[in-house]
């Protein structure tokens, strides 16, 4: 036969309630009966005990045995009674074959498939012999436990009604919630009310609204980065349809090499472009997924830096170097760690003038890491220092090709790694000094 398990709390919690009642009633006659029991062969035995003393007398009966009835009041008692040479003198009215042979005291004797509990006494006249069916006890015994179980027994439909009224009023704000999410919408992630809810079910509706915070915040960042693609890409394709279709109307070698030329740098900005808002978006996606940060060694960090832009730095006659570096660690994610400063030293590079410098400092102070680079470029006017984070946003009139997305990507970094940003003037240099402070990690 195939058992059905249950997946309802209520219907395990009364499941369980009605069986812990049953078991406690079931104990409770078990518990009842048997102290029932134990009273009533007290009881019996000293009113046996008592019965036999009253009839013994110093002088013998009648030499022959005669059935006579018993007392009435006594009538589950057997009597008989034994000259000293082993004569019946005499015997109660009852069907029962008891042996001719007492043993003095209490006994239980097996006769007729029944037991017997035998008290016998002897005096130097006569033997006297009192027998009760042991079945007279135990019925007597499970009178007084069904006294004791019945009202329990008719307690329990009422007990079954509280419990089903307490569980269930405890339980809805569980149904509450149920219901709250059922009826929402697919794109609906606002926090579910954690009001009224049991201690038991609140960290869970709690980590139920994180989850959806999560979501949201990842719905959120793929909107934008939809939005910010189809917006940005537009025009850098549709200049690069019409560079093919210069290309093809060029009728001299000249004006062809132009056309190919402008279409590779209209294909290398759009191939920046986009590497630029996937590098962004697999930012905001980590950051809205809560990767677990790790302690990141930042001298590797700076050196790794150093030799990616090595290349470029050299291509544009820049003097790329190192200015200072402690030893120091931050935690972190060393992939978004690099490349958020590969993006200072690249935005450092394309917008300082060929043959300037740039240097990058790492220092360990006592409140965290100071991670700079400075150029010897024009720098940021102060008063576009917090419009550049924008996406897309360029200084106006600057000359170097950019997206208008590394200083963005930069923040959305630092912003996962608890960093302060902060955009300076270089004293030593002249140009733009970006610093990046992390916080100390903490110690486990």
């Amino acid at each position: 036969m195939k058992v059905t398990v249950t997946h309802s709390l209520r219907g395990r919690l009364l499941w369980f309630l009605l069986a812990a009642i049953i078991m406690a009633a079931l104990a409770q006659a078990s518990i009842a009966y048997r102290s029932a029991l134990y009273d009533a062969d007290q009881i019996f035995d000293y009113h046996m005990q008592q019965m036999a003393l009253s009839l013994r007398s110093g002088a013998p009966l009648a030499n022959h045995a005669e059935a006579l009835p018993a007392d009435p009041a006594n009538n589950d008692m057997v009597v008989q009674v034994w000259t000293p040479d082993g004569v019946q003198v005499f015997r109660s009215i009852t069907r029962a074959e008891l042996p001719q042979r007492a043993v003095l005291g209490f006994s239980n004797v097996k006769a007729n498939g029944t037991t017997y509990r035998i008290f016998s006494v002897q005096t130097s006249s006569q033997t006297v012999q009192i027998a009760q069916d042991m079945a007279v006890r135990k019925r007597m015994a499970g009178s007084l436990a069904l006294r004791t179980v019945g009202p329990i027994a008719l307690m329990a439909p009422i007990l079954m009604l509280v419990v089903w009224w307490v569980v269930s009023g405890s339980l809805a704000p569980v149904s509450r919630v149920r219901k709250q999410v059922a009826a929402r919408q697919a794109d609906d992630l606002s926090p579910v009310s954690e009001s009224g809810l049991p201690d038991e079910v609140r960290p869970l509706v709690h980590e139920l609204n994180l989850l959806f915070d999560r979501v949201k915040t990842a719905f959120d960042a793929q909107q934008h980065f939809v939005a910010d693609a189809a917006h940005e890409l537009r025009t850098p394709l549709a200049a690069l349809k019409l560079q093919v279709l210069s290309l093809e109307r060029a009728e001299s070698e000249d004006k062809r090499s132009l056309a190919i030329s402008r279409v590779s740098a209209g294909i290398e900005r759009a191939t920046r472009l986009v590497e630029q808002l996937l590098v962004l978006a697999r930012q905001e996606a980590s950051a809205a997924s809560g990767d677990q940060l790790q302690l990141v060694d930042l001298n590797d960090v700076v050196k790794r830096a150093l030799g990616d832009m090595a290349g470029v730095a050299q291509a544009r006659k820049i003097d790329l170097g190192l200015h200072h570096m402690d030893p120091a660690s931050a935690a972190g994610q060393a992939d978004a760690l690099n490349i958020l400063l590969r993006n200072l030293v690249d935005n450092a590079i394309k917008y300082t003038p060929q043959g300037g410098r740039v240097d990058i400092d790492l220092r360990s102070t006592p409140v965290g890491v100071t991670l700079s680079v400075e150029d010897s470029g024009p720098g940021i006017p102060e008063e576009e220092r917090e419009r550049v984070f924008s996406r897309f946003y360029r200084v106006p009139g600057t000359d170097a090709n950019g997206s208008g997305l590394g200083l963005a990507i930069i923040k959305a970094i630092a912003e996962r790694h608890g960093a302060r940003l902060v955009l300076g003037s270089s004293e030593r240099l002249g140009g733009l000094c970006v610093r990046v402070e992390f916080p100390l990690p903490l110690k486990k």
